[in-house]
Order: structure tokens, then sequence, then C-alpha cells
């Protein structure tokens, strides 16, 4: 007789058709999208001169804490970025076998759907205030190291109204009959 930690629970079907090719190109723009800010702050941390005057490292704790919190940061947004995924693959509809109580059971709809349009809704907020930060913004910072910065946090602008359209998808997928 064998034991197992985990119940077994049988697999459960995903939805009958997978996520249209534009669906799953949004969501893989998602990751590239805010890609270049995440590596935009490492270079800060690693020391890479970006233009940057040494009063706007002293705001962002670099030296100091800020060793550990601007990766960390970059590392946190890459995983939300990650979970965008989900919304088109069959691990955002039934729970990977792997993980304790839930694997093999549906995911539900309003679990993934809630929390993704409320992230659609801050990055959009975010990208917005970005713009506008951007453009008043009082930093001393080279011309080139602006422009630098610029180019790496533009695209994230994109990463709210792409969450929001996958989203927007998953919910319709999932609850369509």
């Amino acid at each position: 007789m064998t034991s197992s930690a985990l119940p077994s629970v049988p697999a459960l079907p995903v939805s009958p058709a997978p996520a249209p090719l534009w669906a799953r190109r949004a969501a893989s723009a998602v990751l590239w999208a805010s890609m270049p800010s995440a590596l935009w702050r490492f270079a800060v941390v690693a020391g890479v001169p970006l233009g940057l005057a040494d009063s706007e490292y002293d705001a962002m704790l670099v030296p100091g804490w800020g060793y550990l919190v601007v990766p960390l940061l970059s590392v946190f947004q890459e995983a939300l970025a990650f979970l965008t995924l989900g919304l088109v693959r069959p691990w955002g509809e039934v729970w990977p076998r792997w993980i304790p109580h839930l694997g093999g059971r549906r995911v539900p709809v309003m679990a993934a759907t809630v929390p993704a349009a409320v992230g659609a809704l801050a990055c959009t907020v975010y990208g917005v205030l970005f713009v506008w930060t951007t453009l008043h913004a009082d930093m001393e910072i080279t011309p080139w190291g602006q422009w630098v910065m610029t180019l790496c946090y533009v695209p994230i602008v994109a990463w709210g109204p792409l969450l929001g359209v996958v989203t927007a998808h998953y919910y319709r997928r999932r609850t369509r009959p």
C-alpha cells in the first residue's frame, strides 16, 4: 500500500477552446513591456553609469537598502507580469497538480479575473502617472540618461491596457457556454 501526501483529484478539462493567438501574444507582450524598466533598475544597482546624479542614487537608497529593495522590486514586477500568462495558459484554468489542496481543481473565474482587473487598472493609472511625472520631473540626470530611462520605462505604459484586454478575454472565454 502506498500513501500520498496529496489527495488524488481527477484532472478537469480546460476550456474547450484555447486562447487565440492575439491573446497569447498580448499576454507575452506584458512580459516584454515590463522587462526594460526592471533591467534599468538592475543596472542602477550594478553601478552602470546611467547619467544620474549622486543625489538620485541617494534617493533610491543606493548604496544601502536600495541594493536589496531595487532588485526585489524588479523581480516582483516580473513575477506579476508572468502571472498574465496564466490568463491564456491551462494553469490559469486548472490549478497545477503540485499545489497542495488545490492541484487539479478548476481555478474560480473570479479568483483570476478580479485581481487581474485590479492590476490592469493599477498599471494603467501608474502608466499615466509615469508619463505625467516624467514630463514634469526635476531629476538630476543628463539628457542622454533621461533618454535611456524614458526608453526603458515607456513600454510599461502598455502593461495596463494589455492586461485589461487579456483579462476581459479570459473572463469571456471562461464564462461563455
